[in-house]
């Protein structure tokens, strides 16, 4: 197990290399990671585990405010029975990748499969927001794992810089429309499958 920790301010990454290598490569050796990452996040972290490696990031009172703010504009919009998650597991396509995204909404009718967790094919849409220390796999990783499992709609707000990155139409394993907004500015997604916009004036920076 190698741990890299920079203080609370910054993202634990802990490559497995001791139980799950000793597993079989079957979902129950994924389901052990799990496992594992609920007894080692310590309070105040939120950890998920990217392409087969655990990653801790510290929760901030900014984060949460931009992501209420997302949260009660789709409450508003598709009601308070509207199957919308927070932080809850999400498994994609690609090599032990169990997201936990900030936010995310599922199409009406949705169930969970025999095991419990939400399918990623009845996702429409999901929304991170980032640090500095987590900006590698919302950028690159999760993009791609999110395409691939054809997400419609990805949306990353990201306080440190001010601006929103709006990924649509999946296609092929990549994101065929990118935009870029300031935050201040609208997110128009009459077109696709949310049907709305979302409003970005209440998003804080850090």
């Amino acid at each position: 197990m190698c741990i890299r920790d920079r203080g609370r301010s910054a993202t634990v990454t802990i490559t497995l290399t001791d139980r799950t290598a000793m597993a079989d490569s079957g979902e129950q050796s994924f389901d052990d990671m799990f496992e594992l990452l609920y007894e080692i996040v310590p309070e105040g972290y939120k950890g998920e585990i990217v392409g087969g490696a655990i990653h801790m990031s510290p929760q901030r009172s900014t984060h949460w405010a931009v992501i209420k703010a997302v949260l009660l504009q789709l409450v508003d919009r598709f009601g308070a029975d509207s199957l919308i998650e927070c932080d809850v597991r999400l498994d994609l396509p690609g090599y032990r990748n169990g997201f936990v995204p900030d936010l995310y909404k599922l199409s009406d009718g949705a169930e969970m499969d025999d095991k419990g967790k939400w399918r990623y094919q009845d996702v429409e849409f999901v929304f991170e927001v980032i640090s500095r220390e987590t900006a590698d796999n919302d950028y690159g990783k999760k993009k791609v794992a999110y395409a691939a499992g054809e997400v419609p709609v990805y949306v990353i707000a990201d306080p440190c810089t001010g601006q929103c990155h709006v990924h649509t139409v999946p296609k092929d394993g990549e994101y065929r429309t990118n935009r870029t907004l300031d935050f201040g500015e609208p997110i128009d997604l009459t077109d696709t499958v949310l049907g709305m916009t979302l409003s970005t004036d209440k998003f804080p920076r850090d």
